[in-house]
């Protein structure tokens, strides 16, 4: 309830300090859910995401001051000073978990249980997107452009080198991330559009490695007996998140590049491109694992089946939307 409070404290406030308030309260309320599990992992991941988003906070809190100071109001949207402007944006970046300072992320969510990852990769965006959202005017467009192009960067390579489902898809997310504030940095429509497919994506495959119990790149080998149709439409969401045609990962990236072609920026555009192609690479390997790899014994198949398995009822809307969306694109595109 908590958690859900302090993100719309944030999302409805115009008041430096009432976002502030509202950024704390996040931090405080997610933290007794990563340590739930009582094990050494989730308590050192606890500590990371707490340093973390304090050293965020307080730097929003010092910056959104400066320019109090100096221009006598606290109004977010109207934020003037250079200086504050880059801090506080420098801030949001790390409480998102952006390329350069992004090293948190995937130790926090592989120390989280699946459930929380999700919560982490998917709500805990909102509120500081929201602050990102509102001080649009006023962003600093190259160092935002600059972080996005590192960020999926970073993403796609520092992903090829994992085994364990969380990190990978932390860095997918920090991929993500990257595209998202290039579009931020464009128009807040295809901002939002980014977001709302990435949320769609995201939860689909967590929700799928919960209920098939994936916690590593060996056990896709060993789901399919469990649910062949879960199976089949998961490899196809693993695909639309690499942002493969015709699926509904391929949209927001479309109208992306468009803008930036429309806007001059061939060079970035060119960029972005090639630096999501190792992040296609490994969603790729991940159905090749899954589909075409035998494993070495099938006694993990046989006792594995018997595993009775939880689909939650919004499982199969979000899976057929995960891969059929791309015709709307043009009604999402006006």
């Amino acid at each position: 309830t908590s958690l859900s409070t302090s993100t719309l404290i944030t999302m409805s406030s115009h008041h430096w300090l009432l976002a502030w308030l509202g950024l704390e309260l996040n931090t405080l309320s997610i933290l007794p859910m990563i340590i739930k599990p009582h094990h050494p992992r989730a308590t050192e991941a606890a500590t990371k995401y707490f340093l973390i988003q304090a050293t965020a906070a307080a730097l929003i809190l010092f910056s959104s001051t400066l320019n109090a100071w100096q221009t006598g109001h606290w109004s977010i949207t109207n934020i003037s000073t250079p200086a504050a402007t880059v801090t506080i944006t420098i801030a949001i970046m790390l409480k998102l978990g952006l390329a350069p300072i992004h090293a948190w992320y995937p130790e926090v969510l592989q120390g989280a249980t699946m459930n929380t990852a999700l919560i982490l990769s998917t709500w805990q965006k909102l509120a500081p997107l929201t602050l990102l959202y509102l001080m649009k005017n006023n962003l600093p467009n190259n160092l935002i452009l600059t972080i996005g192009a590192l960020s999926i960067l970073v993403g796609g390579w520092a992903g090829l080198n994992q085994t364990q489902m969380r990190k990978i898809m932390a860095m997918s997310s920090i991929a993500h991330m990257g595209w998202l504030i290039i579009a931020l940095s464009m128009s807040l429509d295809i901002a939002t559009m980014t977001l709302v497919t990435y949320i769609l994506l995201t939860t689909t495959m967590f929700t799928s490695f919960n209920s098939t119990t994936t916690k590593t790149l060996t056990d896709l080998g060993v789901t399919w007996p469990q649910s062949p149709v879960l199976f089949v439409t998961m490899l196809i969401t693993l695909l639309s998140l690499g942002g493969l045609p015709p699926l509904t990962g391929f949209a927001p990236k479309w109208l992306i590049l468009t803008n930036l072609c429309h806007t001059k920026l061939l060079m970035l555009s060119t960029v972005i491109v090639i630096a999501s192609l190792p992040s296609l690479f490994f969603y790729i390997r991940m159905t090749y694992l899954a589909a075409l790899t035998i494993p070495p014994s099938t006694t993990n198949a046989q006792h594995k089946w018997r595993h009775k398995m939880c689909h939650p009822w919004a499982l199969s809307p979000a899976m057929v939307m995960a891969g059929l969306l791309l015709p709307l694109m043009p009604l999402m595109a006006t």
